[in-house]
């Protein structure tokens, strides 16, 4: 017999903020965001009997944000789930009481949202990525489809709290393999346009994508751009290879929104944000594209396809 949910216990529809810098997707069923209804559904809630979800979405301006974070606290929602770093600092400085949830996140404690993973110790708890442990792994992978790789871009989110840390570790990933490292802000389609011009211009061999919303949001933009421009590239979010780019390695993103309402189900039932640590994934996806390695001339070695978690053909 599955435990009582909150709902059923306390005898009233629990409220929940979502938050979030994107747009609303088009389908729940075939966005990740969707995997947090369906582990509600798991944990036995049925949204519109046992819970209600107050969508907030900055539709890709930033600054919309705290004015959203500031109207669920207005709300009184029993719990915020925070979806990237822009969003998790938005509802950080709305509310110190509300809990916080975040899906995922690169770096929660180098953000300054958590004090430290095994106790973040205030009102906010969730799911890290594990982006920073594994942006090496990119500059490996871009290598090996690459072997004369020289000179690595990087694109990065300026709204994002994670990208410092992320380029640290991928220019110290460059270094031992003896290339270079360019850094390029893309907050605008337009910045986007002109980090590509510049590529071009500085016979740049291989593009990364730093996770953030922003990049998440024009990932069609950018892979077209890629293959326009010939050049392979990486992602740390499936939803890359799926619309066009090249490859991506890195945590399930799917898999951390379902685990949120874990942690959602877990204060609703009393316990507190402070004394439940960060989950940190156990599993990385190589996802690939294998029509844009062949538009790109790219021969996808055996043993890469091999290893890979899925081949998009």
């Amino acid at each position: 017999m599955p435990a009582l949910t909150f709902a059923q216990l306390r005898g009233r529809v629990v409220r929940i903020g979502f938050l979030s810098p994107r747009d609303r997707p088009q389908s729940m069923e075939v966005d990740n965001y969707g995997a947090f209804s369906r582990g509600m559904r798991e944990l036995g809630y049925l949204e519109g009997k046992d819970y209600t979800i107050e969508w907030r979405y900055a539709d890709g301006d930033y600054n919309r944000l705290p004015g959203h974070a500031a109207e669920l606290v207005r709300l009184n929602v029993d719990v915020i789930v925070a979806t990237t770093s822009p969003a998790i600092r938005a509802a950080q400085q709305a509310t110190s009481t509300i809990p916080i949830v975040f899906p995922n996140t690169g770096d929660p404690v180098g953000s300054g949202f958590v004090a430290s993973l095994a106790h973040p110790g205030g009102n906010i708890t969730g799911l890290s990525n594990s982006n920073l442990d594994v942006s090496g792994k990119l500059v490996e992978l871009l290598r090996i489809i690459a072997p004369r790789l020289s000179r690595i871009a990087v694109l990065v989110d300026p709204g994002s709290s994670t990208y410092p840390a992320m380029v640290k570790n991928l220019q110290a990933a460059a270094q031992q393999v003896g290339a270079r490292l360019a850094v390029m802000n893309a907050g605008t389609p337009e910045d986007v346009e002109r980090a590509f011009a510049s590529m071009a211009r500085d016979r740049i061999g291989a593009v990364v994508l730093a996770a953030g919303p922003f990049l998440t949001a024009r990932r069609q933009q950018i892979a077209a751009s890629s293959i326009k421009q010939r050049l392979p590239s990486i992602s740390q979010n499936s939803s890359y290879p799926e619309a066009g780019g090249l490859m991506s390695y890195g945590a399930n993103a799917e898999e951390g929104f379902r685990r949120a309402a874990v942690y959602v189900d877990k204060i609703l039932k009393g316990a507190k944000p402070a004394d439940l640590p960060i989950e940190q994934p156990t599993t990385f996806d190589l996802v690939i594209n294998a029509k844009t390695a062949k538009a790109l001339g790219i021969a996808i070695p055996q043993e890469m396809a091999m290893r890979a978690s899925r081949v998009i053909e």
